[in-house]
């Protein structure tokens, strides 16, 4: 097994959690891993984004020229990043800031408002949340439980608060693919 995945979106959407905690849950699940992260220059707001592989083999480079997975939370690096993910990759979108106008025809889509369901459950930021459930349910690359309890492990103890509120948009994310 090996996956590449790309996590984008911009700064305060939670991207580098998103890829700590896949991270976290694929080493405790045994796997070689390499999480990459990648920041604009503006402190919030700016350019996020964080390439993640999991492998049962080593891994040979931090960098992924073609993604299996693009995971895109906002238009701007949805745009950059689309274009390099293998034909026949899987682009998870957040329809709530990214036009499906947009996304190609020639891979697996998961349409996903992220930041509505984030909103039903209680906060928008947990739109990352949604997204990572979404994510670990549709390609299997790490269980459910293990991302679960990877929660307290990777927030620091200060964010311990917010754990329900993860593992909820976590388990709704996972829901919308099992249906």
């Amino acid at each position: 097994m090996h996956e590449e995945v790309i996590m984008s979106g911009t700064g305060g959407q939670g991207i580098m959690i998103m890829g700590q905690i896949l991270a976290h849950a694929a080493m405790t699940e045994g796997r070689h891993v390499v999480w990459f992260p990648s920041y604009g220059p503006e402190a919030r707001g700016g350019t996020a984004d964080c390439t993640v592989i999991v492998s049962t083999d080593e891994i040979g480079s931090p960098i992924s020229a073609h993604p299996d997975t693009l995971v895109g939370m906002h238009q701007f690096l949805f745009n950059r990043y689309q274009p390099i993910v293998k034909i026949g990759g899987r682009l998870i979108v957040n329809t709530s800031l990214i036009d499906p106008a947009t996304v190609r025809t020639d891979c697996d889509v998961v349409m996903v408002p992220a930041n509505v369901l984030a909103e039903e459950i209680g906060n928008v930021r947990a739109a990352n949340m949604v997204m990572l459930g979404v994510y670990v349910a549709s390609t299997g690359v790490v269980s459910v439980e293990s991302v679960l309890a990877s929660l307290p492990e990777v927030f620091p103890s200060h964010r311990h608060k917010l754990i329900p509120l993860n593992e909820s948009a976590l388990r709704k994310g996972a829901e919308l693919v099992r249906g």
